[in-house]
């Protein structure tokens, strides 16, 4: 079966769609350029779609690259039979692949090699066969002694067989594929206490099991830590009758079926169980690691698509108890204005004055919104701000931002370049503030994975989480576009077709030459080549540009097609400016498989050029729900079961959602609180970002949790 096929027929999706996909990913087009630019050619493929088929396509070329090697290795020992090479040419996971090469694949020094050393491979295959009917086992033993090479005795002789024996059994694909399968479906997780009297965040894996086919994705992880962590022992137990598996396929009746027996139980115990049983657990942690990227990948893009909050002055605070709470006042276009600390919580306790600094820095920069971090002492510095918006600035209000990743920000040479005058505390007080003026913007500066929206992210294969965090930031900023004149070189990078030498390229040709006026000025820029340009410029905007079609997703491309639409309802690119309401009423009337057919263009493309035109320097993150406000404060004490309340969901994991419901800790709503109806995962009820409305179940003052419900509000 072709490559393109297999894609097919796994992700049911057309042939021809396939066949398109691969060949424009061949041609080095990125993700979004194809998504946005070339739907005639893929049937309409979206971003997610085209990411599976990128992901399959390398793995079924490494698959593929990996037969043949394994062919012309197997092949050089002059031991290839056809039955072997069609096996391997029909394979279709690597696991079978390698199961088939094992027995082939060059060992350390094994007891079965050094058995083959004495001359016992003969011996061993005369056992296997079994077709002896005659006399005892120990009988055909004797034509094998030999001193010198350490065979003393009949009983070495048998022995060394039965070391070759139990070798060649534990090479076998289909047993151990099989033997798999049976760990897969019949075996247990147990887990043991390593230091059962000492308090952990495993305590309750201290005496647990769970069938391996049910545990979920986070559990797993967990386990693995608490694992290496050195506070559980884990094994996979399995009924003993899995053993029945090789007694099947390999013992006969006759005089040698008990050792060959013997072989294969030494077979599965000293070979394939533990080679198993960590084959097993690397498969269960390889899944958990793809649903924690899966998770983490979604919260990241609805973090990053949170809608931005424009126009507005921003006190930034990063609370602290020993060191302060620093704060950067920003303007609207997170220009910084000022920066500061003040020292209300202990050991200082100057909470008198660091209320009047603080109403004096936001009367003194008009400042309508505090944005607060929201970790150590941010529930205090909560209140300290409350206490100053209701004594002297009403209409003035703060929320909590998430800080996560702000220190790393802070440490960073690109925070250095942007601040070389502040230290790293005060540079993160200007990153809380604009986080909320623009979070895809600020963002982007940070290392994904240190954003704090995953499960168990620190347990997953760093280059898995990288390639694939870094594909969601590519897709979401492509998703809303870049204004090429104000965006800086973290956010230019993850631009389609750019690199971060790209990116640095374009900062300095803006730095130097002024601003851009047309996209095509690109092409000015060292090292920014044509294809570059192609897969570019659609996502950039200049919305002080020469030409208004360059303030919207139209790709230079299609100008003559935007233009010809515009012309047949009567207007200019001008008038997208002017008569904006005008236009947009006209294109209405439109349609668009009508245009299409009379400018030879594709429907899906008339169709986004329309919907540009109609809507130019559109921010899909707009039309989100904005970030919750407050202007007073609810504590953990004042909380009671029932209440009702808003919140903001922080996170989402396997087993729930957090909500920021204004204090001090994040309460949960477990997956079973999330929906009226069933759900199998809580992203299919909540996402990062979302304003909820929950009920208070219980508080738990001593562990400091907080128990939600969505259900049954009404």
């Amino acid at each position: 079966m072709s490559i393109v096929r297999e894609i097919a027929q796994t992700l049911k999706i057309k042939e021809t769609q396939v066949q398109s996909a691969v060949e424009l990913l061949d041609q080095g087009n990125t993700i979004p350029f194809i998504a946005r630019y070339r739907k005639e050619a893929t049937g309409e493929l979206d971003e997610n779609a085209l990411r599976d088929i990128e992901a399959k396509l390398a793995y079924l070329r490494n698959l593929a690259q990996r037969k043949a090697e394994v062919i012309r290795l197997i092949g050089e020992q002059d031991k290839l039979t056809p039955e072997l090479q069609t096996a391997l040419e029909t394979a279709k996971i690597l696991q079978e692949v390698e199961d088939l090469y094992r027995p082939y694949k060059q060992k350390r020094r094994t007891r079965a090699t050094i058995a083959k050393e004495k001359g016992l491979e003969p011996l061993a295959a005369l056992i296997l066969a079994q077709t002896a009917k005659s006399g005892q086992p120990i009988d055909y033993a004797y034509d094998f002694l030999n001193a010198e090479l350490g065979v003393v005795t009949p009983e070495d002789a048998l022995t060394g067989a039965q070391d070759i024996i139990a070798e060649i059994i534990s090479d076998d694909a289909l047993v151990r594929k099989d033997i798999r399968e049976y760990f897969l479906s019949k075996g247990t997780l147990l887990c043991k206490g390593s230091k059962p009297g000492e308090v952990s965040p495993y305590e309750m894996y201290y005496d647990y099991s769970e069938p391996v086919g049910k545990i979920p994705p986070h559990r797993v992880l967990a386990i693995n830590r608490g694992e290496r962590d050195g506070f559980l022992a884990v094994k996979i137990d399995v009924p003993e009758e899995v053993a029945g598996i090789i007694l099947r396929k390999f013992v006969r009746d006759g005089i040698f079926a008990p050792l060959v027996s013997g072989a294969g139980e030494d077979a599965y115990k000293r070979l394939i169980a533990p080679s198993i049983e960590r084959e097993v657990r690397a498969e269960m942690t390889s899944m958990a690691e793809e649903q924690a990227i899966k998770v983490f990948s979604a919260n990241l893009r609805n973090l990053l698509l949170q809608p931005p909050v424009r126009g507005k002055n921003v006190l930034g605070i990063d609370p602290s108890y020993r060191t302060g709470c620093k704060y950067a006042a920003v303007d609207d276009t997170g220009k910084l204005l000022q920066v500061g600390v003040v020292y209300p919580h202990p050991p200082q306790k100057r909470w008198d004055e660091a209320k009047q600094t603080i109403l004096a820095v936001i009367r003194q920069f008009g400042s309508e919104i505090v944005a607060i971090g929201n970790g150590t002492a941010s529930r205090e510095t909560e209140a300290m701000v409350a206490e100053v918006i209701k004594e002297g600035l009403p209409g003035v209000q703060f929320l909590m931002v998430s800080e996560a990743g702000a220190s790393v920000y802070s440490a960073s040479k690109l925070a250095g370049e942007e601040f070389p005058e502040l230290d790293l505390t005060k540079r993160s007080a200007v990153s809380i503030a604009r986080r909320l003026q623009d979070p895809l913007a600020e963002l982007v500066k940070i290392e994904p994975k240190a954003v704090g929206v995953g499960q168990y992210q620190h347990d997953v294969t760093p280059k898995r989480l990288d390639e694939s965090l870094s594909g969601v930031v590519e897709s979401c900023v492509n998703t809303v576009g870049v204004d090429l004149n104000t965006a800086s070189a973290a956010l230019l990078q993850y631009v389609a077709g750019f690199k971060a030498a790209t990116a640095k390229n374009v900062i300095a040709w803006r730095e130097k030459k002024g601003k851009f006026r047309l996209r095509s000025e690109l092409k000015l820029v060292p090292r920014l080549g044509e294809q570059t340009f192609i897969q570019c410029a659609g996502f950039l905007r200049l919305p002080d540009g020469d030409n208004p079609l360059e303030n919207t997703p139209v790709h230079p491309e299609s100008y003559s097609v935007a233009e010809a639409i515009l012309t047949k309802v009567g207007y200019r690119p001008q008038d997208l400016l002017a008569k904006k309401e005008e236009v947009k009423r006209a294109l209405g009337t439109l349609d668009a498989a009508a245009v299409a057919a009379e400018l030879g263009a594709g429907v899906p493309t008339v169709k986004d050029i329309i919907q540009a035109l109609q809507r130019p320097g559109r921010d899909p993150r707009d039309e989100l729900p904005k970030p919750l406000m407050h202007s007073e404060i609810t504590t953990l004490e004042s909380l009671k079961p029932g209440m009702l309340l808003q919140g903001t969901v922080r996170n989402v994991v396997d087993f729930g959602a957090f909500v920021d419901i204004g204090v001090k800790q994040d309460g949960l709503v477990h997956i079973s609180q999330l929906s009226n109806r069933f759900i199998k995962h809580p992203m299919e009820a909540a996402a990062v970002g979302d304003i909820v409305k929950v009920k208070v179940l219980s508080i738990d003052l001593t562990h400091q949790r907080i128990a939600l419900s969505m259900k049954d509000l009404d």
